[in-house]
């Protein structure tokens, strides 16, 4: 296989890993499933960790089935040594349905849906969307969670005709609450069920309590048809909503992948992959291997299982109390985290041909020219000179080209989990990311080839941070 092609192997189980994964559950469960499918054992947080844990091990945990850390324990890791960490998250900007959806506007079926994130909400509009989320399902007494993932057009937000906004093309502007509302069929239709075992008659339907009562008759036994279940069943859920149009690789040479949430399923898959892949030489690694994907990175991070959570920390914690010599309760947390580093990837700003002066004017990197590491004076990233001699040995060994990026001084610059999580832990970190084009559009532009750089630059972190880091000084001068 030539290095184009396997470049564009690596591009297409991307696109494939997008597609499967609409909602941070789905992506999840993802992860999951390529983790099992790699050997990696489930941990679970309400279970005691003692003696599960050994040397050559893979081992993940989930919490909310939004977030999860993986893990494997090198063959040679001794108590004390250090952990090499790659953040991301699995959250991106989207609308997500409101408790109390039900509505109707001029004989249309409409849904109340909520923003979620920093979204570019005018590319929401006139697109194919559906449905995808979480739902509770109550089989015989027991609360289950179930995946779902309508793959069929449910929505759309039409826009307003050119001929009643004459002044559509130059001045686009609309209330997010009234205006930013899809509609989802006919009220003149409601009553017209092809399915009459599934369809409830009005009596049932307002005698079911909670969530049936809170939205559209159509939408719940659409929902309840989809998973197999009775729409009384369903007591709640988290649903939101997704482009319709699959990820795919495009361009003239197949460089570019159009695509919703590349911030952030990009670093999520190359942690993913690069995890499992530097665990082929597991037997003669000194150091431990992880990735922390985390939920609600878009909104802050501040929930049970975002970055700013306790979720690293107590793994962390139950990891560096187990002593890999034998069996006896020791506490290594401080001397591990000293030693340790974390990648903060997130998506970073490629230059755009059409808005060349948005960018400083040295620091403007090129889709598909290797990853991005991000620097801001401000800490907005946590990137220092340590952390960038670091990822270029790291980078060298494994032939990866890096970029800079800085935003302009009369710019905003954005955050990400690292300055979070490096003041958390006082953990060594470097803020990194894949250069894309359109971020938080709900069809993003990303390279196809920068797909197997930064999986590369991941899979050479994880096996030579342990011979790097004692060779880098820091506060040893």
């Amino acid at each position: 296989m030539t290095s184009k092609e396997l470049s564009l192997q690596y591009a297409q189980n991307f696109v494939d890993f997008v597609n499967e994964s609409p909602t941070p559950y789905h992506a999840v469960n993802s992860v999951k499933e390529s983790l099992k499918n790699a050997g990696f054992e489930e941990l679970v947080e309400r279970n005691n960790w003692r003696g599960r844990i050994q040397k050559n091990g893979k081992y993940y945990v989930t919490r909310n089935g939004s977030s999860i850390i993986a893990f494997t324990v090198g063959g040679k890791y001794k108590n004390g040594n250090g952990i090499a960490i790659v953040g991301a998250h699995t959250d991106s900007p989207c609308l997500r349905i409101k408790p109390i959806s039900k509505k109707t506007s001029e004989g249309f079926i409409t849904v109340g849906v909520e923003q979620y994130g920093g979204l570019i909400a005018h590319t929401w509009f006139d697109r194919d969307l559906s449905i995808a989320g979480r739902v509770y399902v109550d089989e015989d007494g027991k609360y289950v969670p179930k995946l779902l993932k309508i793959n069929k057009p449910l929505l759309r937000i039409p826009t307003l005709a050119i001929h009643l906004n004459r002044e559509v093309n130059t001045k686009f502007e609309f209330n997010k609450e009234t205006k930013l509302v899809p509609i989802a069929g006919q009220v003149a239709l409601e009553s017209c069920a092809d399915d009459p075992e599934l369809k409830m008659s009005p009596e049932q339907f307002e005698s079911v309590q909670n969530v049936i009562s809170r939205h559209n008759q159509s939408l719940i036994e659409l929902i309840a048809k989809e998973l197999g279940v009775k729409p009384q069943q369903i007591e709640d859920f988290e649903l939101l909503l997704y482009d319709h149009q699959k990820s795919e690789i495009g361009g003239l040479n197949d460089e570019f992948i159009f695509s919703a949430r590349l911030d952030n399923l990009t670093s999520c898959f190359a942690a993913t992959e690069s995890l499992i892949e530097s665990a082929d030489d597991l037997a003669n690694q000194k150091g431990i291997q992880l990735i922390s994907l985390f939920d609600h990175e878009e909104i802050g991070s501040r929930s049970s299982h975002g970055a700013d959570s306790s979720f690293l920390p107590d793994v962390l914690s139950r990891l560096t109390r187990i002593d890999f010599e034998g069996n006896v309760d020791v506490d290594f947390f401080h001397e591990v985290i000293s030693k340790s580093f974390l990648l903060s990837s997130d998506q970073a700003h490629g230059v755009h041909p059409n808005y060349g002066e948005a960018y400083e004017s040295q620091n403007r990197p090129q889709i598909n020219l290797g990853p991005v590491i991000k620097i801001n004076a401000n800490q907005r990233y946590a990137t220092n000179s340590p952390g960038v001699v670091l990822l270029k040995k790291v980078a060298e060994k494994a032939k990866v080209p890096l970029q800079l990026f800085v935003v302009r001084n009369d710019s905003p610059c954005g955050s990400t989990i690292g300055p979070l999580l490096s003041s958390k832990l006082g953990i060594r970190t470097l803020d990194l990311g894949n250069p894309q084009l359109s971020m938080h559009s709900i069809r993003e532009t990303g390279g196809a080839y920068d797909i197997i750089k930064l999986n590369d630059l991941f899979k050479s972190f994880f096996e030579n941070y342990i011979d790097l880091e004692s060779k880098i000084l820091c506060d040893h001068l």
